[in-house]
């Protein structure tokens, strides 16, 4: 899943929206897995993000995610069958753990929504630009620049967080240090040395953002800085329409069913 917050160019109906526009739809898109119970709605959400991966000219990266997510997915299943012991019981262990209907339906519906709520924000970078994003915040949202810059400057810093824990990571191995141990004891005990040198790493790398901010008039931008203008257009008016109509249904279907 390396870069998956990195921009893929394209000349789609969801690259050319407005940033603000794909921001609350994808919010939406969260809002209604998480209002939802329901297994039909909540997989139609999924299908309806494999759509927009589609459409943008992204369906790789959209099917990458997708297996990273169930990948994840599978402790969380593990857990929520482990743990949830109530319901009509499917198989009951010798040591007395017992797998559950109410334990299988939990971790079914929490997958679809892990599922359904991560991939929209992920699509929403994948086909737009950092920059446009805060300058569309500042300009249509009013939210100061200072904090839009936060938001859009620590996204960009996850990869860049990513590519680093890798580099440590293949230092402590080159070092005789078993990484790749199966003990999860072994496990937890390495997360020390893995994150003392990123926590290190990322003090640097702050500083050097914030003197570099500083030097280029950071303190001095406003609103009207931006030259460029992020006009609403009927494709956006459409889909901010489907967002209240997504939450509207998730809503209705929550409280009818």
């Amino acid at each position: 899943m390396k870069g998956f917050l990195n921009y893929i160019k394209g000349d789609s109906v969801f690259h050319k929206m407005n940033p603000v526009t794909k921001l609350v739809f994808s919010f939406a898109i969260c809002a209604a897995c998480f209002i939802s119970d329901s297994f039909y709605i909540l997989g139609s959400l999924i299908l309806l993000n494999i759509l927009i991966g589609m459409i943008s000219g992204i369906a790789e990266r959209t099917f990458i995610l997708l297996k990273g997510l169930i990948k994840i997915s599978l402790f969380l299943v593990i857990l929520q069958i482990l743990l949830i012991q109530t319901g009509k019981i499917y198989y009951q262990f010798s040591f007395g753990l017992k797998i559950t209907e109410d334990g299988v339906m939990n971790a079914s519906r929490l997958v679809l929504r892990l599922m359904g709520a991560t991939l929209p924000l992920a699509l929403m970078l994948s086909v737009t630009k950092l920059a446009d994003l805060s300058n569309a915040l500042v300009e249509k949202v009013h939210v100061p620049y200072k904090y839009a810059f936060t938001l859009t400057t620590a996204i960009r810093f996850i990869p860049v967080f990513t590519e680093e824990l890798a580099g440590i990571m293949e230092a402590q191995t080159s070092r005789g240090v078993e990484l790749d141990t199966r003990n999860p004891f072994k496990k937890i005990a390495l997360i020390l040395p893995l994150c003392a040198p990123l926590l290190v790493s990322s003090v640097r790398k702050t500083e050097t953002t914030a003197i570099a901010a500083d030097l280029r008039g950071f303190k001095f931008r406003k609103r009207g800085s931006c030259v460029k203008e992020y006009p609403y257009k009927a494709k956006d008016v459409l889909c901010f329409i489907f967002s209240i109509i997504l939450i509207a249904g998730a809503i209705y279907c929550k409280i009818k069913f």
